[in-house]
């Protein structure tokens, strides 16, 4: 393996965002025209915490501060299928890491990943050892961040999938692994059915494990079947309560995402729609604008946010829903080996009775204590001591 990220191929990316963008954007917040305060807390994003935001975000936040840090680190473009691939590249010093693809999902991005960089390439400073290095290549998903937008349909999973094979063969790397959750899950699983030369496994942390009989039964109303044990019933349960009431915005984006000028025009649009993405998450933003942050602060979350209105993302990541016809959490057949850690404030908690089946080939399944939806942004240090248990036994 090489890791080379010289070339024709491949270019260096600067990220420098102009001064009046920033200007803009503080003014469009500051103008924001308010709708009255929600008659119940369950009618979504409540007017006092988007308020909140709104007000830290067009006076005190900072995006220079998050700047300086992020374009700091190696980014990089190519080409891949006609779609510029933005993809940040960071080798270990240690010359035996394994090469790792970590892929984002919405409303995530490359942010997310940005608290695992060093422990895990740098793993000898954070309590492991050498031998758990990793080079690390973190992408931005067509239509995302600072990658191209497509101008014609077909980019789905599996075609990320393929672009990412050809991403990791392109960087010079003979053997790697690939790690996911949300959508990233989904271009993870694709790229193990592929089976492409020197995929040796993923790491999961928001699984495909639902059986053909239990999604028929979500897919209807219920009733749930029979002879689900503890674990499998409390999954069942939180799944159906997500499906009833937790979907809105993936159905309006997999018909519609078109129709969302709002999040385009208006940064408090765009804000709101990527905080109401799951019950749990929401509870811990909304946390950190009440000034009792978790874990994640006011400026993780407007790192994210302020990243989709500079890069104009709002509808063209919304897209992937559209795209996609995979079902979300329905076993896919992955025959590669499959490390899973189940979050617990995770969308669904898959019990490892599922995750056996749905991956003859499980190699790492653990529950652990702390971190949602967001894992490696929440909880890097569980996520990248999830990621070395996994993978140890491949290298």
């Amino acid at each position: 393996m090489s890791g080379q990220t010289t070339g024709a191929a491949i270019r260096p990316f600067t990220i420098d965002v102009p001064e009046e963008e920033l200007i803009d954007l503080r003014s469009r917040i500051n103008a924001t025209r308010w709708p009255d305060r929600e008659t119940d807390a369950s009618q979504g994003v409540q007017l006092g915490t988007i308020q909140a935001l709104a007000n830290y975000w067009g006076t005190e936040y900072d995006w220079r501060k998050f700047e300086e840090r992020f374009k700091a680190l190696p980014h990089f473009m190519t080409d891949i299928d006609g779609v510029d691939i933005h993809f940040i590249h960071v080798r270990s010093d240690h010359e035996d890491a394994l090469p790792l693809v970590v892929t984002h999902g919405w409303p995530g991005s490359t942010i997310e990943q940005l608290k695992i960089i060093d422990p895990l390439t740098n793993p000898t400073e954070h309590g492991a050892s050498a031998s758990d290095a990793f080079h690390l290549v973190i992408p931005s998903m067509p239509g995302h961040g600072f990658s191209g937008k497509p101008t014609e349909t077909g980019w789905d999973p599996i075609r990320i999938a393929k672009a990412w094979v050809v991403l990791m063969k392109r960087l010079g790397y003979t053997r790697f692994v690939a790690q996911g959750g949300d959508w990233g899950n989904a271009v993870s699983e694709q790229m193990a059915l592929l089976k492409p030369e020197g995929l040796l496994g993923i790491h999961t942390n928001m699984p495909a494990t639902v059986p053909p009989d239990v999604s028929k039964a979500l897919a209807t109303g219920g009733p749930e079947p029979s002879g689900l044990s503890a674990d499998e019933k409390k999954a069942y349960e939180v799944l159906d309560h997500f499906y009833a009431t937790g979907t809105g915005y993936a159905g309006e984006m997999g018909n519609r995402p078109q129709t969302l000028y709002g999040i385009a025009d208006s940064p408090v649009g765009l804000a709101a729609w990527m905080l109401d993405h799951d019950e749990a998450s929401y509870r811990l933003i909304a946390r950190a604008f009440a000034g009792n942050p978790g874990g994640l602060s006011r400026d993780d979350v407007l790192d994210n946010a302020t990243h989709y209105w500079l890069t104009n993302s709002g509808v063209s990541s919304a897209r992937l829903y559209w795209e996609s016809k995979l079902g979300f959490f329905d076993v896919k057949g992955v025959e590669l080996p499959v490390g899973l850690t189940v979050f617990p404030e995770e969308l669904y908690p898959a019990p490892q009775s599922w995750a056996e089946k749905a991956y003859p080939k499980l190699i790492h399944y653990n529950r652990v204590d702390e971190g949602g939806h967001f894992a490696a942004w929440e909880q890097p240090q569980i996520f990248s001591e999830e990621i070395r248990a996994t993978f140890r036994s491949l290298r």
